[in-house]
């Protein structure tokens, strides 16, 4: 399918086809075209669990409140974001762009962007993502809303603020995933409706992960979980051309 079939072919289904099994390799491969997503810095503070066991299978679907999408899934998908990570990713970011820069950098300029990536992920980034009971985000958001006074600045530095850049990164994470599905005909359907805290107890999360979203897979029976004609806001009350 070409991308706008694709888009066009995507639904919420709500309601999956249970005579029909889904390859798990192929959700698998979507699972990692995910990771393609654009996300914040580069820092990919996420992990996908793929949920494949029927006994586990069952057990997320009373998590998620019993909702035919997870009754009748075949595959469910939880998207968790990990900001207690940023160490570990910046170090792996930092190993990479080492060799990186040394390969594709002209040489005159390899020293200066490696200097300025070891400022970024060895500086900046464990400032931004460290917590300490909401105290660190306090003064970050003090001192961001202080050099604003005199020069453009980031002021969304508060740890929930941070929090949410997390979630909105894991989200299109998330999107890339349906899409992906969507483009080989199968289908999911997002949830935001489930007990995080009984889902996080089943996979074993640690504290400081998050579930942003449980998406569970199957393939439509035709029009059935699909509610009627897609609504979607007229384009002329959405788009702003300045």
């Amino acid at each position: 399918m070409s991308l706008q079939e694709t888009l066009e072919y995507r639904r919420s289904v709500r309601y999956f086809d249970e005579a029909k099994e889904l390859d798990t390799e192929k959700v698998k491969r979507c699972i990692e075209l995910a990771t393609l997503a654009p996300n914040s810095s580069n820092m990919q503070l996420w992990e996908f669990y793929h949920i494949t066991d029927p006994e586990m299978l069952k057990k997320i679907s009373h998590a998620c409140l019993d909702q035919k999408a997870t009754e009748t899934a075949k595959q469910i998908v939880v998207f968790v974001t990990r900001r207690d990570l940023h160490r570990k990713r910046s170090k792996a970011i930092l190993d990479f762009e080492k060799e990186n820069i040394a390969r594709y950098s002209p040489p005159e300029r390899q020293e200066k962007r490696w200097e300025d990536r070891l400022m970024y992920y060895n500086r900046v980034m464990p400032f931004l993502y460290s917590r300490f009971f909401m105290i660190l985000g306090f003064f970050r958001k003090i001192l961001a809303t202080s050099i604003s006074l005199f020069r453009p600045m980031v002021t969304t530095v508060s740890e929930s603020d941070v929090r949410v850049v997390v979630h909105k990164t894991c989200g299109l994470a998330a999107q890339t995933f349906m899409i992906a599905m969507a483009e080989i005909g199968y289908d999911t359907c997002p949830l935001e409706g489930f007990d995080s805290r009984r889902v996080k107890r089943l996979l074993k999360l640690p504290r400081g992960a998050e579930i942003n979203m449980v998406i569970p897979c199957g393939i439509r029976k035709g029009t059935l979980g699909i509610w009627g004609e897609r609504f979607r806001v007229p384009f002329e009350e959405v788009y702003k051309k300045i």
